[in-house]
């Protein structure tokens, strides 16, 4: 965990409705690439560790018989139940409440381990040999995030590109400068050097994988703005009673970037690093 700063169960609230609209999808593809590199057939039991509203869990279904997707927000849940049902597939997910910190929570074992963007939420020592010791001999534990070092050109693009740095910007006239997360701050944002906790915690790897992105996305100002408000760090109720203004001010600059209220970017690529445990 960071240094002075405590998980709180308003970390996310109120972001959950916003998630799958705001944020930027994975790269396609994803679940071939993880069927080819792990050999998945449609068997076994898949772990999501902060699952948030499901979005990778459900995109990983059909590889497996079950799915159980484990996040403390219930909003979060309540969004991966509505998505499952949409999708017919609730009868093999399984959506538990409680922080990576609570597991094995009686779960059972599992072939296949995923964090999603998440681990850097968690007491990440505990919690890495704990999911260790719910995998299957051979299993893999999944550390999947989008590529953090590519550049994604706007050249071709059909619409403006949001104006993210000046999104920011207005974030930061309403919240202060320094990283808001639940009911503390962030100001050095949160940590990195996963490989070395994993390694630590038994784990052998990395192999490293990037699932090519690139492709085009339109987005409307609503979703940007669900982007916005899909993060920690804006989330709506940080707000609190300037939110209606503050929203007022991030349509208005998006209006001015593009009169049409749409934009365009290029999809990020998703970049994945296999642990394995032993056979």
């Amino acid at each position: 965990m960071v240094a002075g700063w405590e998980w709180d169960e308003t970390l996310f609230e109120g972001t959950a409705a916003h998630y799958r609209r705001g944020r930027l999808p994975y790269a396609p593809g994803l679940a071939d690439a993880l069927a080819g590199i792990l050999d998945l057939d449609g068997r076994g039991r898949l772990l999501d560790v902060g699952c948030g509203p499901g979005t990778l869990a459900l995109d990983l279904a059909h590889l497996f018989d079950e799915i159980v997707g484990v996040d403390p927000d219930p909003g979060m849940l309540d969004e991966a139940r509505r998505e499952a049902a949409e999708l017919g597939v609730s009868d093999k997910a399984r959506w538990v409440r409680g922080r990576a910190e609570d597991l094995p929570a009686g779960l059972g074992t599992f072939g296949v381990a995923t964090f999603a963007q998440s681990f850097h939420w968690m007491d990440r020592d505990l919690v890495a040999a704990t999911v260790r010791d719910m995998l299957t001999p051979g299993g893999a534990l999944l550390h999947i995030s989008d590529l953090k070092t590519e550049e994604r050109s706007a050249e071709g693009l059909p619409h403006p590109v949001a104006p993210y740095p000046a999104t920011e910007e207005l974030v930061r006239r309403y919240l202060g400068p320094v990283r808001r997360a639940g009911r503390g701050t962030l100001p050095q944002g949160t940590p990195g050097g996963e490989a070395a906790v994993f390694a630590a915690a038994g784990f052998t790897g990395p192999e490293r994988h990037v699932v090519p992105g690139g492709q085009v996305l339109e987005r409307t100002a609503d979703d940007i703005v669900s982007g916005v408000f899909s993060m920690s760090f804006s989330a709506p109720r940080l707000f609190g009673e300037r939110r209606t203004d503050f929203e007022t001010d991030l349509r208005r600059l998006l209006r001015a970037a593009s009169p049409t209220d749409t934009f365009a970017e290029r999809r990020p690529s998703t970049e994945i690093f296999v642990w394995r445990t032993a056979a």
